[in-house]
């Protein structure tokens, strides 16, 4: 990762500036979010930065015409979001969409791919989000990271060293199973029992009562969504007092306000609210006024996710090309950096962004940084 904090208002300016349309054009892009069903909360989430994103691009005018976003209800799920995505894709035409959750991102990558429509993924975490071609990029650190965070923080600072998994039986929990095998023996800790839960399972006092007979001085929950609540509700509930832990699916609302959530580890990307450069202190100050609450990094990506369309766009627009899914990629390529929420970044090959993993604990219902970890 690169980034230094600059001035970015002359590079914004500039874009305003030097953009000279041919002609007035709309421009809609897609987003698949869950918008009904058990994960629509993250719905909310999502669309509360992009739709921030929006508002400043129009403002500020670097495009030739009015953005908007069209949405998608994927439920969180692969196949409403085909279908959503085949709608965006031959229907709405559009040349870039958003996208969220591991399981989602990779049932549309293939659509995105063969119709070189750029997907941006700035909610799913699962590792193998970085494999799935150069239409898909991640704006956001993937689990395998949050994984190498908390491990050693775990061991070296809590002495915890015996780890339960629960784990969603999908592309994420599978990938986040693989990952703790991997990690916990390079810090002489050892996973003691994982347990697979179906995506569809809310009552879990048998993995409980597995879980008390299991020795584990930490439970480390790989979920989503609704069922990561009734998870560690019922953990409490049947009597398990092992510390508990997450990774950044878990810094939702209503997540936070479960009183057993109190002294959680969470894993999260670090962005510095408090940062002086102009998109940063723009988008905090903005976002405080409009939602009266602070932005959390699932604002934050989608915010930037969003707001890379617009740099892309312009710059495409001030070419006299047409802004297409192709010329967005070669445009990614060609500028290699952006100022962005969080600072100035450049893609990895993979087309993925790296940023900071902070290790938090929960106390009084918000999430407090007790260390944070770079990655190169």
């Amino acid at each position: 990762m690169s980034i230094t904090l600059r001035n970015t208002f002359a590079a914004v300016g500039a874009l305003v500036c030097l953009a000279q349309p041919l002609a007035a054009a709309d421009h809609t892009i897609g987003a698949l979010f869950p918008l009904s069903g058990p994960n629509a909360v993250y719905g909310d989430v999502f669309m509360s930065g992009a739709d921030l994103a929006v508002d400043h691009i129009n403002a500020d005018g670097i495009l030739s015409g009015p953005l908007s976003i069209a949405y998608e209800d994927s439920q969180g799920l692969p196949q409403p979001a085909v279908v959503g995505m085949t709608k965006l894709v031959n229907v709405t035409k559009v040349p870039y969409t958003l996208s969220a959750f591991t399981g989602v991102s990779k049932a549309i990558s293939t659509l995105a791919m063969r119709n070189k429509v750029v997907a941006v993924n700035g909610g799913g975490v699962g590792p193998d989000l970085a494999t799935l071609g150069e239409y898909f990029w991640n704006v956001i650190p993937l689990a395998n990271l949050e994984v190498r965070a908390i491990v050693p923080y775990m061991v070296n600072e809590r002495k915890l060293t015996k780890v339960a998994l629960i784990y969603i039986d999908d592309p994420l929990g599978q990938a986040m199973e693989a990952e703790f095998e991997t990690e916990l023996p390079k810090v002489g800790a050892e996973l003691v029992e994982a347990y697979s839960v179906p995506t569809t399972a809310q009552q879990f006092s048998g993995v409980a009562a597995q879980v008390r007979s299991s020795g584990a001085d930490v439970v480390y929950v790989a979920s989503y969504g609704n069922q990561q609540i009734q998870i560690v509700k019922q953990l409490r509930d049947n009597g398990v007092d092992a510390q508990l832990a997450s990774y950044s699916g878990y810094a939702v609302p209503d997540a936070f306000a479960l009183p057993e959530s109190e002294g959680m580890l969470i894993t999260g990307q670090g962005v510095d609210l408090e940062a002086q450069d102009p998109v940063t202190k723009r988008f905090v100050t903005d976002y405080r006024a409009k939602y009266d609450r602070d932005p959390t990094a699932y604002n934050i990506n989608y915010y930037n996710a969003t707001l890379l369309y617009g740099v892309l766009a312009a710059a495409i627009e001030k070419d006299g090309n047409d802004v297409t899914g192709e010329a967005l990629l070669n445009k990614r390529k060609e500028m290699g950096s952006f100022d962005l929420v969080g600072g100035t970044v450049t893609f990895q090959d993979n087309g993925t962004l790296l940023f900071p993993i902070q290790v938090k604990e929960i106390k009084n219902g918000a999430a407090e940084a007790l260390t944070s970890v770079n990655f190169e």
